[in-house]
Order: structure tokens, then sequence, then C-alpha cells
């Protein structure tokens, strides 16, 4: 890991900007800098829409559109992320929460619970709202390359209730999270490289993590599927929780990772292809099966 300093001195600026302003405002300016950065890196956005025009089967301008989205989407997260700890006691007010229930009924077990979700809609927000109505939450995170921004986000994390976990760093930490039976949050549309399995994403031949799934076997922890979604006002989110993933023919999930695999992807596909202006498409998921970086 190496310091950025520009970087560094920017985000805090926007920080700084985005919890001084009303929070509509807030997220317009977030919303203008993910489309100026959109415009800024050409070729990354014409990369970026090759690559969603061969994923979805779209023409090229209609993946500009669902590119031009995500800029924007991002933008605004990045600036409703900044601003959680403001946001914290109003997210009951702006996220509409439907499967509650599946969430108590599967902590009830006592065995901890894996959420499977993705960089869709605001991850954050979902994470953290769990937080604020009393669920003990724990998020694996990925090191960044400025440390100091690493911190940032997990003390951001914390200070609304949500227990950061280094990713690769933090197994013993997760594996203690089950063990306590609390909630462990892992975004599994991410390249695992030589470490995962390949199992299609969105039609395409993906490495993906099979971590969680093991530690679902291990623990017989459930895994839930639980996604948030922008509304179309802007502002507000939908969140689902939906019941626990099931097995192959009666058996516990994760005793066949391939199987496991293939239905935590499944799953993630359908969300994208709903809203597919939600996801992070500047991340070259494929790139250690196809290339594609």
């Amino acid at each position: 890991m190496r310091r950025q300093p520009v970087i560094w001195a920017s985000l805090k600026a926007f920080r700084s900007l985005c919890r001084a302003l009303p929070h509509s405002a807030a997220l317009s300016v977030g919303a203008s800098l993910g489309r100026a950065v959109g415009r800024l890196s050409r070729k990354r956005f014409q990369k970026t829409r090759a690559r969603c025009a061969r994923v979805l089967g779209v023409d090229s301008a209609d993946a500009g559109r669902v590119v031009s989205g995500a800029y924007d989407h991002f933008g605004r997260c990045l600036a409703e992320f900044l601003r959680l700890p403001l946001m914290a006691d109003r997210l009951t007010d702006i996220v509409d929460l439907d499967g509650a229930e599946f969430l108590r009924e599967a902590l009830g077990l006592g065995r901890g619970v894996i959420f499977l979700s993705a960089h869709i809609g605001n991850w954050e927000y979902g994470a953290a709202l769990m937080a604020r109505m009393g669920f003990p939450m724990n998020a694996i995170g990925a090191g960044q390359r400025d440390p100091r921004i690493t911190d940032a986000i997990a003390d951001t994390r914390r200070s609304v209730g949500v227990n950061h976990v280094s990713k690769g760093l933090g197994l013993k930490a997760a594996l203690s999270c089950l063990r306590r039976g609390e909630v462990l949050c892992v975004l599994m549309d991410q390249d695992a490289r030589d470490s995962g399995v390949v199992s299609p994403f969105l039609g395409v031949p993906a490495s993906t993590p099979v971590g969680p799934i093991k530690l679902a076997g291990k623990f017989g922890a459930p895994v839930l599927p639980a996604r948030i979604i922008r509304r179309p006002d802007g502002g507000r989110f939908s969140m689902t929780i939906y019941p626990p993933l099931e097995g192959r023919d009666g058996e516990p999930f994760g005793a066949d990772i391939q199987h496991a695999a293939d239905r935590c992807n499944e799953v993630i596909s359908s969300w994208i292809r709903e809203t597919p202006e939600q996801w992070m498409w500047m991340y070259p998921r494929w790139a250690s099966t196809t290339g594609d970086r």
C-alpha cells in the first residue's frame, strides 16, 4: 500500500462539502462528479460500455446509457457514504424494508447469518439500516491503495454500528462473528482469480469467491440474499431480504460448492438485469477468465 496525497486530499475536501450541504444538494453534487469522471475517463468509459454491450447483448447506445447511469449512481453513492454518520437516524425514513422476518428467523438458529449482496444499489445503507435496527452487522471490506482511505471507510462503518472486517486478513474475525451468531455481509460480485470456482455471471464464466460458501457449509449459517435499490426519485431506496438459499436435493447450502456458487451468481445476475444502471460495470468482473480488463 502507498499513500496517494492528491486523492486523499480531494476525498477529504469532498467529504467536508457533502457534510456541509443539505442531503439532496450533496447527492446532486455527487451525481455531477460521477458524470464528470465518466466523461474525463474516456478510454475507461468506452471499455466499460463495450463490456456492458457484450454481456447484456445490447447495442452501443443502450450500453452507453446504462454506463452513464452507473457513473451518476455511484457518484451519489459516494456522497451518501460520506454523509452516512449524519443520515443514520433517518435511514428508516428513506428506506422501505421488506423481509426482515427472514433475518430474525435465521439469527434465531444461533449459527450466524451470511448476507449475500453485491456492488449494486447502496449496500452501505443496507448494512447501516440493519445495524440501526439492532441487528449485529459485520461487513467485509477490501483494503484500498492508501491505508488512510481504508481506515476512513472502517471508521465510517463503525460510526453507524457496522463492524468492519478486513478482506484477506479478516478470516479469524469472520469466523468469530459467525460463532457469535452475528451477520456477516459479503459482496460476491468480485473476481476471485485463482482462489475461486468458475461459474456463469450474467451468462459469462467468472471466477467466483468461495470463502463465504465454505463458511456457510462449515457453520451451517443460512445465506440470505439482500439488496437495496435506489428508487426512481433518486433519494429513497427499497431493501429486500430474501429467504435462505437452499442446497441441491435437500443438502445444506454450501455442501456442493459449485452449485452454491452458481446459485449466488444466478441471484446477483437477476438483480443486475433488473437495474443494470445501479451495478458497478467499471469493475473488470471477468478479468481472470476472459482477459477483459
